[in-house]
């Protein structure tokens, strides 16, 4: 006898032709094919069935949800050493010192010469290591650089900007009031326009601004060109990013805010 296959459900059909109707799906006979490999019927097998498809594609996604597992965890290392080495260039520019992501450690240590938490009390509550991972909750890390011979602070911004967060660092001096540099990040400003925050053009206007007014923290303001803030410093937004420039300007006074107990501190 010979058999025949439906092409719709599977069902194996023995007999010298095809049924006029499959049993099973109620397919046409002109939907049956004859299976010439023997050893396939035997065992079942159809790969033009709609089970095989399922139970192929599902094995498929399991299989490359797995590979992509390993290889993500396998890579973990040199993602985070990337994110780390990202983060010094970020410091280093806060103090206006470019390099390389190869060179960013090695400069990193070179000129880092303490890193620690603090609280808003101005208090010590965290390490060097704890510093640099910035995970505790109310807690805000500063880096300690000597730049020819001169100690600057170090401060963690963060804010919001049009499109998405803003980050950066800036540098004072050992006054703890003179800015001495700044590095502005974002996750998604519009190039051109707002994304100008991370240009040096923008970032270099800051140098030489004051925090402290008559001994009252007033932070730096960021003004549309041609406009000026009373009563504190101020440096010129981007043109044609106005909400940025005006998340740039919120994100120095509630960051620094912080901070202010510490900047005001002797130590």
């Amino acid at each position: 006898m010979a058999k025949y296959r439906c092409k719709v459900c599977g069902y194996i059909h023995e007999g010298n032709k095809a049924p006029d109707v499959c049993p099973i799906c109620a397919a046409p006979a002109s939907d049956f094919e004859e299976v010439k490999d023997e050893v396939a019927a035997q065992k079942g097998i159809n790969r033009d069935s709609n089970v095989y498809t399922v139970v192929y594609a599902s094995v498929m996604v399991v299989l490359v949800a797995v590979v992509l597992a390993f290889t993500s965890q396998s890579l973990r290392s040199f993602q985070k050493a990337n994110e780390d080495n990202d983060k010094r260039q970020q410091i280093l520019r806060s103090v206006n010192v470019s390099v390389p992501a190869g060179e960013a450690e090695a400069k990193y240590n070179e000129l880092i010469k303490d890193a620690f938490l603090i609280n808003a009390k101005g208090e010590k509550v965290g390490d060097a290591q704890a510093a640099f991972a910035g995970s505790e909750a109310d807690a805000y890390p500063v880096f300690v650089a000597n730049i020819d011979g001169q100690t600057k602070y170090i401060m963690a911004l963060h804010g919001a900007g049009l499109w998405g967060p803003l980050w950066g660092y800036i540098s004072v001096d050992a006054d703890k009031n003179t800015v001495f540099g700044t590095d502005f990040s974002h996750q998604g400003e519009t190039p051109g326009l707002g994304a100008e925050i991370t240009k040096p053009a923008f970032s270099s206007q800051f140098a030489g601004k004051q925090l402290f007014k008559d001994g009252s923290f007033k932070s730096i303001a960021v003004v549309k060109k041609g406009k000026s803030a009373a009563g504190q410093d101020y440096v010129d937004g981007i043109s044609g990013g106005t909400i940025t420039s005006q998340g740039v300007s919120a994100m120095l006074f509630d960051s620094l805010k912080e901070y202010e107990k510490f900047l005001t501190s002797k130590e």
